[in-house]
């Protein structure tokens, strides 16, 4: 599994049954905006009391999926065991006992990064498809969870989220997860250096999107 960070409220807050908020980042960068945003996301959320945790795609082994459909032969609500042992498993098994989502990724060729596509397309575990039937259906319809989404594009933010699909993407990956978007977050005209800091707008966006998905 790929490196994971976490924090955690004050102790006393912690004894009612912190909420835990677990945050996906499909962004080759690990100190890049993207990243930015999410860490100032998930500080927030843990001045609130909850415990946090980060995890960069990149790190973690997912192989591709084969499309075989194994996974969405068999009915009910669990999702459908894959053929692959690599470590989506345990990170959907984090995913399925957060009390949060925070989902992350840089617009790349107008849509989410290659990795992010990568763990998205292993989401049809969550989909119920047996074969004679026209179409799937999902496992998961809500689970009373939100999701926080997060992008960055070298567009306008108002120019990028009419012409590029990270947002949309991500949306349908929250709601494959049985989780409710609750919040995104577009972060425009984000390649004009190496290295830039993030606008304190953004910043302060970020930090109450942390605050809300706490509560």
């Amino acid at each position: 599994m790929g490196t994971v960070s976490r924090a955690q409220g004050n102790a006393s807050t912690r004894d009612v049954m912190a909420r835990k908020i677990i945050a996906i980042i499909g962004s080759y960068r690990k100190d890049g905006i993207i990243e930015h945003a999410v860490d100032a996301i998930l500080r927030a959320a843990a001045e609130k009391g909850a415990e946090t945790e980060k995890v960069r795609l990149i790190e973690s082994r997912i192989e591709f999926c084969r499309n075989c459909r194994k996974c969405t032969q068999q009915e009910g609500p669990q999702r459908g065991a894959c053929v692959h042992r690599d470590d989506m498993d345990e990170l959907l098994n984090k995913i399925e006992a957060a009390d949060g989502l925070v989902l992350a990724s840089p617009v790349n060729f107008f849509g989410v990064t290659a990795v992010t596509q990568r763990f998205v397309e292993r989401l049809v575990c969550y989909a119920c498809w047996p074969w004679g039937k026209p179409g799937p259906s999902l496992r998961l319809k809500d689970r009373g969870i939100g999701a926080v989404l997060v992008t960055s594009s070298a567009m306008p933010a108002a120019l990028g989220r009419i012409f590029t699909r990270s947002l949309g993407g991500l949306k349908r990956a929250a709601q494959t997860l049985g989780a409710k978007p609750a919040g995104t977050l577009f972060i425009g005209k984000a390649a004009l250096r190496e290295k830039q800091d993030l606008p304190q707008a953004i910043l302060d966006k970020a930090r109450k999107m942390g605050y809300e998905i706490a509560r």
